[in-house]
């Protein structure tokens, strides 16, 4: 245990981020310098807070699995080498979980049943950050080569998770990625305020130094079909995600101006790293209207701030959420509760329990939305008599969640069979019924964490391994896909 009284004498305590007034003229991260370094004089006292509990609940809540009391006594105890030791031995990439997870281990945290519960997230990203800072991060490179080859298609978590597991094991991995930069949906959908691209490069690095090839620019099923793909490689990994945005179709909705919050938020990624895009979608002196209540409507807050719009609305279908833990999300299970992100803190106005019916517009371009306040009846959503108004927009963003990944190109050509939902089926080793191809990330298991990503990329690998193999895997295997923790 570190700190046997920590959790008593030592109140939870936050990094401080930048000033509002200050970041939101910039595009770089909200903490000062990294979140990491942000909270290195705090994150002594705040590891000593973990109890080590006989039976650890935000193992439980971390779909890794991560070992979370061993390195918070160790970081206590001042061994931070040991304790990237022990981050590493689960997470393949914990400078993006700690900037990106909602934290389920802090939900699942035993100190959190009647106090505030262990800053895990923030000793999480003090580890790595310091780690990279002092170049204890280097390559792994594999002592052997098996001659199988493997094709990765997608580089978000989930594939560059199991491109990294199986480079270690030896085998040949290209990941191949229709965009022109890797990293998916965290090079061009998460905002620079959130994570700074050079995190993600620096990894990228990494993998390529151990041998992990990459391939941007390269559409599967366009470019490389999928016949071409299972010719040339003994197993194909599908990581593409779920791309396919839930659209709203009401009246208006082929009016200009509305768009998909990925259509919104690559742009706004590229220009921040200085390309030039002439017709940008921007936000800059409007009215702008988010219908998604979410993490992807939080980085469209934080964008269109940035891009200086008049005023921002953020709406969602669903009541809004209690400050507390309600009584139908017991400890250790992660509540709905309300939260306040770093973009909610830089303006904007959320409105809860509402929906719209209809987009109104001028000059074939959106002008405002007729939206009403609703209550949940017979297990529908009805409108409130006499609460319809009209809600001035020139720009509206859909940010309202995924329904699956894209079924034109490679899914069709390769045949693999949809589950109920739409997502790429597979059973308990992760593989499809089309023979050597395999899935694994939201393209499976459908939206979802960064955190779950990751650990379905490594349950992956281990399961493409004995493929490979035809023998047990030495990689580890966290999660099977029927797997549902507590804290989710």
């Amino acid at each position: 245990m570190a700190d046997p009284r920590g959790f008593i004498t030592t109140p939870r305590e936050l990094a401080s981020r930048r000033p509002v007034a200050e970041r939101v003229n910039d595009w770089h991260e909200v903490y000062p310098g990294t979140p990491g370094l942000a909270v290195l004089p705090i994150i002594e006292k705040q590891a000593g807070r973990c109890m080590d509990c006989g039976i650890p609940f935000c193992h439980q809540g971390c779909p890794l699995g991560n070992l979370i009391p061993e390195w918070n006594d160790l970081i206590w105890r001042d061994d931070w080498r040991g304790a990237l030791d022990r981050l590493h031995a689960t997470n393949n990439f914990p400078e993006f979980t700690g900037r990106l997870c909602p934290a389920p281990c802090e939900t699942a945290c035993v100190v959190g049943i009647n106090r505030d519960p262990v800053t895990i997230k923030n000793v999480e990203v003090a580890i790595i950050d310091k780690a990279w800072q002092d170049r204890r991060v280097i390559p792994q490179v594999p002592e052997w080569h098996t001659n199988k080859t493997v094709a990765v298609v997608g580089s978000g978590p989930s594939g560059l998770a199991v491109a990294q597991q199986l480079t270690r094991a030896g085998h040949t991995v290209v990941v191949h990625e229709r965009a022109d930069a890797i990293g998916g949906l965290m090079r061009y959908g998460i905002p620079e305020f959130k994570m700074e691209k050079s995190v993600l490069d620096r990894r990228i690095k990494q993998m390529e130094l151990e041998g992990t090839v990459f391939v941007p620019n390269v559409n599967v099923g366009v470019d490389i079909t999928a016949e071409q793909l299972q010719e040339r490689f003994d197993a194909v990994v599908l990581a593409m995600g779920s791309t396919v945005g839930r659209d709203l179709p009401v009246p208006g909705r082929d009016l200009g101006g509305i768009h998909q919050a990925m259509e919104y938020l690559p742009q706004a990624n590229r220009v921040a790293r200085g390309e030039d895009l002439p017709d940008q979608i921007l936000a800059t002196g409007k009215d702008v209207v988010i219908i998604g209540g979410g993490d992807t409507g939080a980085d469209c807050l934080g964008t269109a701030i940035r891009q200086g719009a008049r005023s921002i609305t953020q709406l969602e279908i669903m009541p809004r959420p209690s400050e507390a833990r309600p009584a139908r999300s017991p400890w250790p299970t992660y509540p709905m509760v309300f939260r306040v992100s770093s973009a909610h803190e830089e303006g904007g106005e959320r409105l809860y329990a509402v929906s719209t019916s209809e987009f109104v517009g001028q000059d074939g371009a959106v002008s405002g939305l007729r939206l009403s306040e609703v209550e949940f009846v017979d297990r529908r959503f009805v409108p409130v008599e006499g609460t319809e108004r009209i809600l001035p927009a020139q720009l509206v963003l859909l940010a309202m969640g995924f329904t699956g990944p894209q079924r034109e190109g490679l899914v069709t050509e390769l045949g693999v069979s949809l589950d109920p939902r739409g997502n790429i089926a597979r059973d308990t080793d992760f593989a499809t019924d089309v023979p050597g191809v395999y899935v694994c990330g939201d393209a499976g298991r459908g939206q979802s964490l960064i955190v779950w990503a990751i650990a379905e990329g490594r349950s992956c690998a281990a399961a493409v391994d004995e493929y490979l193999n035809g023998s047990a895997s030495r990689l580890p295997r966290p999660i099977r896909p029927t797997d549902r923790p507590l804290a989710v």
